[in-house]
């Protein structure tokens, strides 16, 4: 629909699409006081949140960025504004993928820092908080770590930003027990705040976990049995 309408911006099949409006998404979420507050910010990789996080650079908010479907040695990327300047890399290079790949900082997973505002990719949402992604469940696996390691926490502003045809019914994008909700979803039209859930996943709920996701994912088993670890070494 997004490609036969002209919505979509290249191919939507098979990626997060973008779409024709993303700048005004970008811009609705920029208003509210969640964003400008937030200090540290994780954003998906795909082409329609290019436009905020060239913002999140420009307002001097620390990005920090998955490489695409978690599948190198090193999982994330740090974007520090400061140390970009520095360097002398713009930030619209920076903002795309290609350009993070090249000038981002390599860290792990346990190097990522309490984060204030965590931005996610979208094929389709609800009003309701429901979303889907491409299918893979990178997403909800990333956050799922985060949760459990505790670098989001319980309220921390999980957001996506579409067009607002990707808007569909709730029993569309139902919700599973290791689903972390929505709470804003940006338009080029809207700012949707979405009701508070009544719980969110404290975790990951590893039994989920595929077993192409395992193959895929280099550093997922290693960061299972750390975490397991930990938590072992907690209990004692």
């Amino acid at each position: 629909m997004l490609e036969e309408t002209g919505i979509a911006v290249g191919p939507a099949s098979g990626n997060i699409p973008n779409f024709a409006g993303a700048d005004m998404a970008a811009y609705n979420l920029s208003l509210t006081s969640e964003w400008q507050a937030a200090q540290t910010v994780k954003c998906n990789p795909d082409p329609p949140q290019i436009p905020i996080r060239l913002r999140a650079l420009y307002a001097g908010k620390v990005l920090y960025v998955p490489v695409p479907a978690l599948t190198q040695q090193f999982p994330y990327l740090r974007l520090d504004p400061n140390v970009l300047r520095v360097k002398g890399v713009s930030f619209e290079l920076a903002a795309t993928s290609e350009g993070y790949m090249m000038h981002g900082e390599r860290i792990e997973f346990d190097e990522v820092p309490a984060l204030d505002f965590c931005i996610v990719g979208s094929v389709a949402v609800s009003r309701a908080g429901g979303r889907t992604g491409k299918g893979a469940g990178f997403a909800d696996l990333e956050t799922g770590i985060f949760r459990e390691m505790g670098t989001v926490k319980p309220d921390t502003p999980m957001v996506t930003l579409v067009h607002s045809s990707q808007l569909v019914a709730p029993e569309r994008v139902p919700m599973m027990a290791h689903d972390s909700p929505l709470t804003m979803i940006a338009t080029e039209a809207e700012l949707i705040r979405v009701p508070p859930a009544g719980c969110v996943p404290a975790g990951v709920d590893w039994d989920l976990v595929q077993p192409d996701q395992f193959r895929d994912i280099p550093f997922l088993a290693a960061l299972r049995d750390r975490l397991a670890a930990r938590d072992s070494g907690e209990g004692e």
